[in-house]
């Protein structure tokens, strides 16, 4: 008998501790691996494009108004040239974009820099006009940026500095820039822009297309195409060249440079 109840009470504490035990028990979560973040390269097309601090809208493309009169850069461009090429030539890009997108409200909700960076993603039926009159808008938009009437001169600031760094000087960039542009062939643009490495380069377009097309971001253009320059200098491209450092804007380049670099 006392056997009997000396293992009834072992068992009855046993099954006490066990209880207790189990209650206790609190186990760590496990957190999943999670997988290595390998640092990329910045996506330079990504930044805001057509102004320092927003991109363009297609909710309707809307022309922007010059920043100076059209007789202001008469130093490199007369204003005969500048009227036509805003009032007409930049017009009819905003034009011809909004009747591409007219069927399309999903299209008009996005940016200009956003369709052209995602052309496969827009109607194949419209896809070239959108492509031709949204880089045409957008460049432009930048274009008029980059010049100023009290503009001109070499560089300065912090895009001087990487421009001797880069090139060597501000005269061999000034010539290598030019001499691309002049070798353009046909209509286009030539740019000066930031690539995915972070470094700067001089490189051209053909037509209206636009770097952020090719993951680069456009520092500073000049428009190559006849009309921006043939009423003045009809088929003298290289003298257009050399005249438009006499209306660059560098204090704009300047923040897209820095803009370009975060």
């Amino acid at each position: 008998m006392i056997k009997f109840w000396r293992e009834t009470i072992i068992c009855v504490l046993t099954t006490i501790v066990l209880a207790i035990l189990l209650n206790s028990y609190n186990p760590v979560p496990i957190a999943e691996a999670q997988p290595a973040t390998t640092p990329t390269t910045t996506d330079r097309s990504l930044l805001s494009v057509a102004y320092p601090n927003r991109a363009l809208s297609a909710s309707p493309a809307q022309l922007p108004p010059l920043p100076y009169a059209f007789g202001a850069l008469a130093k490199a461009i007369d204003a005969e040239t500048m009227k036509l090429h805003h009032d007409a030539h930049h017009a009819s890009y905003v034009n011809n974009l909004n009747d591409a997108l007219k069927q399309y409200p999903d299209l008009q909700k996005r940016s200009v820099e956003s369709l052209l960076l995602d052309l496969n993603s827009v109607p194949e039926n419209i896809r070239t006009k959108v492509r031709n009159n949204a880089g045409g808008h957008l460049n432009h938009t930048i274009f008029w940026q980059l010049m100023s009437p009290q503009g001109g001169g070499e560089a300065t600031g912090a895009i001087a500095q990487e421009i001797n760094k880069t090139f060597g000087s501000f005269d061999a960039f000034k010539k290598q820039f030019n001499a691309a542009g002049a070798g353009r062939f046909g209509s286009g643009w030539v740019w000066l822009v930031r690539n995915p490495q972070n470094q700067l380069q001089i490189v051209t377009t053909a037509n209206q297309d636009n770097p952020i097309m090719e993951g680069l971001y456009p520092i500073m253009g000049n428009d190559v195409w006849e009309h921006a320059y043939y009423l003045k200098y009809r088929n003298r491209r290289a003298d257009y060249l050399n005249n438009w450092w006499n209306v660059v804007n560098w204090p704009q380049i300047n923040r897209r440079s820095q803009l370009s670099s975060q």
